[in-house]
């Protein structure tokens, strides 16, 4: 050490390494996503948590959807050493036509799969599914492909309905945003909700989104006169600590339960169970973050009835139980 310098800094642990692959046609704007949302992730002492490189195959420029090209630093030997690969969406190109891609994008990407997580955007899963690696396998991409996907890649566990999908060490996400919400998971996933909370609030994003991509789904209004089920979805708003049935729901609304279930369906993408759950467990957020009751008293007021089943709810939603969920957004010492 040199005389009066203080003391040796100690190294912080090597950053994980994320190979973006830019195949032609990449769009462009899931192409910056990586870099964006991984890039800013960093520990306690602000030390990047991952390095982010972008490559093509042979390390020459591609086009991308928005009419300029791109020239990586990196050829296909860069996902040699990458522990993470992601695939950002595709414009058209023989994976989306044909369900197929060239052998050596395929022989890259399935060697890959054999030391790296695997991780698509949007109509990235194209691509995965091309090269056979998700056969068998749940995954989606965005609803507006979901129809040409399942009838080229009839093995792939297709879930049209949620934003992203994670089997562990192959990862797929719906269109465009919805890449936001599977890299912030993965940073949750990997150290954590304070960290990963940290790179929403730096990207003006929110951390978490409820539902799937059904409610982006587009779908005929109802006929002129129709009431549909608003009113009863913000009656049961104001009710949410109390018993809410099915058969209740459709009483107010003035339907039988059957029309009002594929009714309900039609207008919010969801079954009315599923909505009110993702409602309550809306609400419990809403007052594990801005007051001091009690997790059982939350529990009661969001309509879960016990702690166990608030905590079992909110580790299905978000991973995290409610003292943990508290502590993130309001820090150590508050009221459980």
């Amino acid at each position: 050490m040199t005389a009066g310098a203080g003391p040796a800094r100690t190294a912080g642990p090597s950053r994980h390494e994320v190979a973006v692959l830019a195949l032609p046609g990449t769009i462009a704007f899931e192409l910056g996503l990586p870099h964006r949302l991984l890039g800013s992730a960093v520990d306690a002492d602000e030390r990047p948590l991952y390095r982010v490189r972008v490559a093509t195959l042979d390390g020459g420029p591609v086009r991308t959807s928005a009419g300029y090209s791109i020239q990586p630093e990196h050829d296909a030997t860069l996902l040699e050493s990458a522990r993470t690969v992601v695939v950002p969406g595709v414009q058209g190109g023989p994976a989306m036509s044909d369900g197929e891609v060239p052998a050596d994008l395929a022989a890259a990407l399935r060697a890959a799969s054999a030391h790296a997580r695997l991780l698509s955007i949007c109509t990235g899963a194209f691509v995965l599914a091309a090269a056979g690696l998700l056969d068998g396998r749940p995954a989606t991409t965005h609803w507006m492909h979901t129809q040409a996907f399942a009838r080229h890649f009839p093995r792939v566990r297709l879930d049209p309905d949620v934003l992203f999908v994670d089997d562990g060490d192959v990862l797929t996400s719906a269109g465009n945003a919805a890449g936001i919400d599977l890299l912030l998971h993965l940073v949750r996933r990997d150290h954590g909700s304070a960290v990963a909370n940290r790179v929403a609030r730096r990207n003006v994003v929110a951390p978490w989104r409820e539902g799937g991509q059904s409610q982006f789904v587009e779908r005929p209004l109802p006929e002129t006169g129709d009431a549909g089920t608003a009113a009863t979805r913000a009656w049961a708003l104001e009710r949410l600590g109390e018993p809410l049935t099915l058969a209740g729901l459709a009483a107010h609304a003035r339907m039988s339960v059957r029309t009002f279930t594929r009714r309900f369906r039609e207008e919010t993408g969801q079954s009315p169970q599923r909505w009110l759950a993702a409602q309550r467990i809306a609400l419990a957020r809403r007052l594990l973050e801005s007051t001091d009751a009690s997790v059982d008293r939350v529990a009661a007021e969001a309509g879960f009835g016990t702690t166990a089943s608030l905590r079992a709810h909110l580790r299905a939603s978000i991973g995290v139980p409610p003292g943990a969920y508290r502590r993130t957004y309001r820090g150590a010492g508050v009221g459980r």
